[in-house]
């Protein structure tokens, strides 16, 4: 059985982050770097307990793939959701959702299904508002931002998200948010920007082990980055 208090180190310091508003860098390297190296045993392990976000990854990006190359009303025919062509975006999306990440309610299923919702809400924030003509630096994104979300949500899961109480005023509470979030997606595009295949030239073969590496080589930086932020002045 897992050691129950593996957490342990992270939590502490990601409570004394969110306490501080969002104003704790320090914390925050300590909490990340805790979670990736000593809580999940290193970068490929860590990525290995994403889980269902990794075949979830593979289908967004598999498909997102497939209507850079044949265009979206093919992409989408091939799933059998033509209906879906012409749709705004926000639909289609919503559309491919039991295809992405079937609800099958495990908490790890629920945690790449609320990624990917999130994801949705996030496409206009990046200017992506429509698929027809997606570009393959716009499909990089999308996934980049599905990757953050993901996982943003598996850490705060395994550290224990109820059992940390952000600060009551909303602006810190956002702040604490949004550090996180940009603190992890800054580590994903690093990963994304490192690969050296080209996501748009993926076979459905090699789509998952590409989403693994990626998983892998962001949970690296991260705890990169949390060494460097833990020892900032």
């Amino acid at each position: 059985m897992a050691d129950p208090t593996r957490f342990l180190a992270a939590r502490n310091n990601f409570s004394r982050f969110a306490g501080s508003g969002g104003s704790d860098g320090r914390s925050l390297g300590r909490a990340v770097s805790h979670y990736v190296g000593s809580s999940s045993g290193g970068a490929r392990t860590a990525a290995t307990r994403m889980g269902s976000a990794r075949g979830a990854g593979g289908r967004l990006l598999g498909f997102l793939s497939d209507a850079v190359n044949r265009g979206t009303t093919e992409a989408l025919r091939a799933l059998n959701l033509g209906a879906l062509a012409g749709r705004p975006i926000e639909e289609i999306f919503l559309g491919l959702a039991d295809y992405v990440c079937p609800d099958g309610g495990s908490i790890d299923e629920g945690i790449a299904r609320g990624a990917f919702i999130e994801t949705i809400t996030d496409l206009a924030g990046a200017g992506i508002t429509d698929l027809d003509g997606l570009t393959a630096d716009q499909m990089q994104t999308v996934f980049e931002l599905y990757a953050t979300n993901a996982i943003e949500a598996r850490l705060c899961n395994d550290i224990g998200a109820k059992t940390i109480t952000l600060p009551s005023d909303s602006r810190e509470a956002e702040r604490v948010q949004t550090r996180l979030h940009d603190f992890i997606r800054r580590a994903v595009a690093d990963a994304l920007a490192t690969a050296r295949t080209v996501a748009t030239a993926l076979t459905q073969d090699h789509v998952l082990a590409f989403v693994g590496r990626i998983y892998e080589q962001a949970f690296g930086i991260l705890r990169i980055m949390g060494d460097v932020e833990a020892e900032a002045r």
